[in-house]
């Protein structure tokens, strides 16, 4: 109970604000350090079974959001039993400005920057931890009932609620130990909603789509990196459904799922998020946020996430009949509403890879005018860096690199910036150098036919990690095709077949040869006199980029 209790306690921090104490960064560590000194100075009255579990959302505070409100078990606050100053004034200015998302003017507000160096909003994770803690609940929704509603009932499981002044919808809560996949997003009779999807994700999916938001997954930029206070968008016109949202949406589903699935007693919430944004929660590698999209897409099929989102959408039409984005809408328009904004999000996020923009690793600023490239180019080069050579597992070693990389590329070797288009690590990401749209100095002779995309390490005799493998293989040039930056018909080659060099290295060139798009058939005599008729392009053949 007491991270029951540590939730409520946040719901304070809007009733007391105080203005004019020292701003902390907008950092994750301070967001966990908060949650520590609450679950150390909890009172009684926060760890009592009779205490409402609120968390700090606008959405709870908001009459006009009854979804929330019924899918989360909400009662009524009573501000007597709450103690604002638990935490010092620096920490309570911080958790007020963290706990509402939104997106105006091109500012994104409620979000932190992790260890990881992804930008995460804090609002849909707290939610999923919040739901976690109550454990998965189904509401099975019959719909279109012609029963008269006789009041609130009580969320209890197995017990009907009906809302008063509404559609009735039969609406049966029950926990769940393990998600049903349904086959197809079609409307039928019952459509069963998991509250920890929903009020994490299906809802705000559903409804970015409904008003046919643009510029959805958006990325941003902090203005400094080591005390980060101001988060910039780079699409001014983006939808609030932005990566850094998503990745609050996906760590929030996850991690609630853990503690639903978690017997008594839970470990501290500040615990598990420092494991979740460290090494991995409960010694497991595997489950941090490096590796959220992959994670989500395993605990989450497309096609249940799909009924998820109907069923959101549905639930909202019950509850909000008056709600402007579903008033009037028919459930088969609902559920192509939801089929199209699930198989977005999976194409162009869960089976994307995460990439860090350049402003994300500090890079300097690109010197001269870039040359546009000519899309949708026909190969994707594989190399790698040799020198760094050991690999990046963290992101403050992969920025490290990246920026050693460019100095390097520039200062040295006078290039206008860092060589490579992309940059792959062993943390889970992957780090923009000249990117989709400008050419590189990569492959020297083909820098304009196709992207360099280089893995950090030495892998002459060693292999680099699946999960790097699976980005360079398949995830990286899978979103690329998709966005039409590669020709369908796109070859992947090893930078040795170009230009006389032993990159990638014999043990990733041998694996290479055995990938479906491995084009065996170049020949490096070819090469090299192509190479030798492009001698104004830059050799990428350096001991800090490519051996």
């Amino acid at each position: 109970m007491v991270a029951h209790g540590v939730l409520w306690i946040l719901l304070g921090f809007l009733l007391w604000p105080e203005p004019g104490t020292a701003s902390l960064p907008l950092l994750m560590d301070f967001v966990i350090q908060a949650l520590g000194e609450l679950e150390k100075k909890a009172p009684e009255a926060a760890m009592s079974p009779k205490s409402a579990p609120w968390l700090l959302l606008a959405q709870d505070m908001d009459p006009h959001e009854p979804l929330h409100h019924f899918l989360m078990e909400g009662q009524g606050f009573r501000d007597s039993e709450l103690n604002p100053h638990l935490l010092s004034p620096e920490l309570r200015g911080l958790m007020e400005k963290v706990v509402q998302h939104s997106v105006q003017g091109g500012q994104e507000y409620g979000v932190v920057l992790a260890p990881d160096g992804s930008t995460v909003a804090m609002q849909p994770l707290l939610t999923g931890l919040k739901a976690g803690l109550q454990g998965h609940r189904m509401v099975n929704l019959t719909l279109n009932s012609t029963e008269p509603a006789r009041g609130v009932g009580v969320i209890t499981p197995g017990v009907r609620a009906t809302i008063p002044g509404h559609r009735v919808a039969s609406l049966d809560v029950t926990s769940r130990n393990a998600e049903a996949h349904i086959s197809d997003t079609r409307v039928t009779s019952l459509t069963s909603v998991d509250s920890l999807l929903v009020v994490t994700l299906a809802r705000d999916l559903g409804l970015a789509f409904l008003q046919n938001h643009a510029g959805w997954g958006t990325e941003g930029c902090w203005n400094k990196l080591d005390a980060p206070q101001n988060f910039t968008l780079l699409d001014p016109e983006a939808s609030p459904l932005t990566t850094a949202f998503l990745n609050g949406a996906l760590d929030g589903v996850l991690l609630g799922d853990y503690l639903s699935r978690t017997p008594e007693p839970r470990p501290p919430l500040s615990l598990l998020l420092s494991q979740y944004y460290g090494d991995g929660v409960a010694q497991e590698p595997g489950l941090r946020s490096n590796f959220r999209r992959q994670n989500g897409a395993v605990l989450t099929s497309a096609s249940t996430l799909a009924q998820q989102v109907l069923g959101a959408l549905l639930l909202l039409q019950e509850l909000e009949p008056a709600h402007p984005q579903v008033q009037g809408m028919s459930h088969d328009q609902l559920a192509q509403v939801a089929s199209k904004a699930t198989k977005e999000f999976t194409e162009a996020f869960l089976e994307c890879p995460a990439i860090h923009p350049r402003c994300r690793w500090d890079a300097a600023p690109y010197r001269g005018q870039p040359t546009p490239l000519k899309l949708p180019l026909g190969f994707l080069y594989v190399h790698h860096t040799y020198i760094p050579t050991p690999p990046c597992t963290s992101f403050q070693r992969c920025a490290g690199d990246m920026r050693y990389m460019q100095r390097y590329h520039q200062d040295t070797r006078g290039w206008d910036d860092i060589g490579y288009s992309f940059v792959v690590g062993s943390d889970g990401y992957v780090y923009e150098g000249r990117g989709w749209f400008h050419v590189g100095a990569h492959t020297r002779g083909y820098n304009s036919r196709g992207f360099g995309v280089a893995i950090v390490g030495n892998y002459t005799a060693d292999l680099p990690t699946e999960a790097a493998l699976r980005t360079v293989r398949d995830e990286l040039p899978r979103c690329a095709l998709r966005a039409g930056y590669l020709h369908p018909d796109y070859k992947m080659l090893g930078h040795r077949q170009l230009v006389s060099t032993e990159c990638p290295g014999d043990a990733l060139f041998n694996l290479l040869r055995t990938w479906p798009r491995f084009a065996p058939d170049i020949k490096q005599r070819t090469a090299r006199r192509a190479s030798r008729r492009s001698r104004r392009e830059p050799s990428p053949k350096l001991p800090a980029a490519d051996s």
